[in-house]
């Protein structure tokens, strides 16, 4: 594989570090070159590194476009690949001329690339996005770019995320760190906490906040120091703001360091970054192979890296008073420091290593070249329906694990989603993704795939709606007619109501479907009474008990976030309500047996929607009727493995939510369910778990005495999550039946 890089030649900063690095890497497994526009300190450095560079200079563009033609066609390349917005406008040029798939990689935000230039925002930027929207593939410096590249319509189809890696080389042993301070000019003592920064003193980098925030942590933590490493235009107004707030001689400004940062690094007790807006910068990786304890902004990419409370702190960016309390907490708590830096270092050096940074840059380029090289007319890949894109997490969590899955059976598979939310779909999946109800789109899609998958949750029903129901049946017909193979992925069946709906079910269902995965018998038994005979039936579960918890840590962060205090020993009853006809009848007595069980076994009750708007609303009306049990309810949505990390943080869960009762299952959580929908009944059953009451039939004593049995299983956790082991032995079956269909 031969790869052309092409490149201004002026950059600094993350930009050259990434390209350097990359580079040097690559050229181990691939023949990768660079071509610059300009001349200078990065073209020199990249010839240190060995990597190979051409400089083709001049203001002509069109000699320029001819001389690169010209470069690539006796090069022999099989990719261009630009940076920057220079290499950009290039490489959506030469695309038809050349024939070659062309890629970009972002590594700023292109609104901010220009930020106080006036020629920059007036000529360049518009240039760049223009060439932006011309590149077929796209690669985001973290996930974050990637979705703000999403976010502006930027890109629908073809993008990828790489994070910048370092090589986590040992530490090596440096002499006395005060000698150096010293050098730098600092004003320390022993016993001093020293916070630091790389960064240029510009706008995005918010040095001001960074000041003020320190100055505030400073007043409560007079240990601290602050030393800024670096230079640039807002210089002389942050010394004025160091002297305005008081700490001139607590805050050093040592300019650009030389030598490299590593000896700036080892000096430090506290890295920090204030910018308000990033990709994934370099000083964070680079801190955290020293083990520093971390306060950053919480932008671009910096949460995939930082998770807040577990291995360093995040803050709003531009909220000096929260970053000033992280310094106060850090300066006076060494083994805290400790703790986050360890904790920080453990995760970088796991996921974010140089050499897993070239690992995927590789297999980016290999899923190009399988994108090209695919035959037009070879029909490919899979259409996924449901009911996605409405703020469910349940729903969105099916949504994720089918495509992991579907992944696990062909990697490089073209996956579209129908969502009413297009963007999020493309968010969380990575994947194409179209309008639910846009059927030229949807349909088209359909002509072009080999699978079309009904995927998951109870879409065959006519409770909620009867629109509903013969919307999903006119997709199993229009993808049979459009010549996919049809799947019905890990669903659930009921209720349909009306002899003519069961009729027309079954008929679509027999006519149109190849198989079927379900997730209960009770889907089976709906089935078979309604006379579904064509299609292969075999029993699943929910594709979602599939799906892994977030990291160690994240739930406890959740939970502080909202005022809990996990740390301290706190035991809590999960509670997830809805809205539904009967509950409002109910909601007091739910209350009562909430009160009633906490002050027997010691817990507090959390409130934890599936659906936001919703289930918040129920929530409330619960709460409303509490007398005095403290309570909290999480109001903000979380995604799918941060709602199994926090209901497997629960001592034991009541739940009318299907998805909040599967989530704790598959942790072995003691479980009572309020059953609005026979679907709930049947996954406790399935699951042995039989603490359950229909919403119909509960009253305060019932559901007191589920609540006191399932307190009773607190202690029998292990056994608990043991029979739902065959969870996911059952769960393989979808996998099994898609894979089938897909031939692979």
């Amino acid at each position: 594989m031969k790869v052309i890089h092409l490149i201004s030649g002026g950059d600094s900063g993350g930009a050259k570090t990434h390209v350097h690095s990359l580079l040097q890497g690559l050229n181990e497994s691939i023949q990768a070159d660079m071509i610059c526009f300009t001349d200078g300190p990065f073209t020199e450095e990249a010839r240190q590194l060995g990597i190979r560079v051409e400089v083709i200079g001049g203001k002509n563009i069109f000699r320029t476009l001819k001389v690169l033609r010209r470069r690539i066609r006796e090069g022999g390349y099989d990719i261009i690949h630009c940076h920057g917005a220079r290499g950009n406008l290039m490489g959506a040029l030469l695309r038809s001329s050349t024939g070659l798939p062309v890629v970009t990689t972002v590594h700023s935000d292109p609104k901010l690339d220009y930020m106080g230039r006036f020629f920059g925002q007036m000529i360049l930027a518009p240039l760049n996005n223009w060439a932006l929207h011309r590149i077929p593939y796209h690669i985001g410096v973290s996930d974050a770019m990637t979705d703000l590249l999403i976010d502006r319509k930027i890109v629908k189809r073809s993008f990828f995320s790489i994070y910048n890696g370092i090589r986590f080389t040992p530490v090596p042993e440096y002499g006395d760190r005060m000698d150096y301070l010293r050098s730098l000019g600092v004003h320390a003592e022993a016993d001093s906490v020293i916070i630091g920064i790389a960064a240029r003193l510009n706008p995005v980098k918010d040095i001001a906040t960074l000041i003020r925030g320190f100055a505030a942590g400073y007043a409560k933590c007079p240990r601290l120091r602050l030393v800024i490493a670096g230079d640039g235009e807002e210089m002389e107004m942050l010394k004025h703001l160091a002297a305005e707030l008081g700490v001139s001689e607590q805050v050093t400004f040592a300019g650009w360091i030389s030598g490299g940062m590593d000896r700036f690094y080892a000096a430090l007790d506290i890295n920090a970054l204030t910018s308000l807006s990033e990709t994934f910068p370099y000083a964070l990786t680079e801190g955290s192979r020293f083990r520093l304890a971390t306060v950053a902004s919480a932008v671009g990419g910096i949460p995939n890296l930082i998770d807040s409370g577990v291995n360093g702190f995040l803050f709003t960016p531009g909220d000096y008073q929260a970053l000033g309390s992280y310094f106060e907490q850090l300066g006076n708590n060494d083994e805290l420091r400790r703790t986050m830096g360890e904790r920080l270092y453990e995760k970088a050096s796991s996921q974010f290593s140089l050499d897993q940074t070239i690992r995927t840059q590789l297999d980016i380029y290999r899923k190009i070249l399988a994108d090209r090289d695919r035959s037009a007319s070879r029909r490919r890949g899979v259409v996924l329906c449901g009911a996605y894109g409405k703020g469910n997490v349940g729903d969105e969590s099916i949504m994720r694990a089918i495509v992991t899955e579907l992944r696990t059976i062909d990697p490089e598979v073209p996956i579209c989603i129908m969502t009413r939310n297009p963007r999020l779909a493309r968010k969380l999946c990575r994947t194409e993704a179209v309008y639910t109800f846009n059927y030229p789109a949807y349909r088209r899609k359909m002509a072009e795939s080999q699978l079309y998958i009904n995927g998951g949750g109870s879409l065959i029903q006519n409770v909620t709606s009867r629109r509903s129901l013969h919307f999903y049946l006119s997709t199993l017909k229009t993808a049979h007619r459009q010549g996919c193979k049809v799947m019905m992925y890990g669903c659930g069946i009921g209720p349909v109501n009306f002899e003519s709906d069961r009729k027309l079910t079954a008929q679509v269902i027999n006519a149109n479907v190849d198989t079927i995965t379900l997730r209960d018998q009770h889907s089976m038994d709906e089935l078979a009474d309604m006379g579904v005979t064509g299609p292969k039936i075999v029993l699943a579960v929910d594709p979602t008990v599939s799906l892994p918890r977030s990291a160690d840590g994240v739930a406890e962060a959740i939970l502080s976030k909202a005022g809990l205090s996990p740390d301290q020993g706190e035991h809590y009853l999960g509670v997830t309500v809805r809205p539904w006809p009967g509950f409002n009848d109910k909601a007091e007595m739910i209350a009562r047996a909430v009160e009633r069980t906490c002050d027997a076994h010691g817990l507090i009750p959390v409130f934890i929607p599936i659906e936001p708007k919703p289930d918040v609303k129920a929530a409330l009306q619960v709460a409303s009727c509490l007398e005095h049990t403290r309570y909290h309810i999480l109001s903000e949505g979380v995604q799918a493995e941060q709602a199994i990390s926090l209901f497997s943080r629960m001592d034991m869960v009541l739940s009318m939510r299907l998805h909040a009762l599967i989530f704790s299952a598959v942790c072995g959580v003691p479980l009572v369910g309020i059953v609005y929908d026979p679907k709930v009944s049947a996954f406790l059953d399935l699951v042995e778990q039989d603490l359950y009451l229909s919403l119909e039939e509960l009253n305060t004593d019932r559901l007191c005495r589920c609540l006191d049995s399932a307190a009773g299983r607190i202690d029998q956790r292990d056994l608990l999550e043991e029979k739902t082991h065959k969870l996911l032995e059952l769960e393989k079956n979808n996998l099994l039946c898609a894979r089938e269909l897909l031939n692979c």
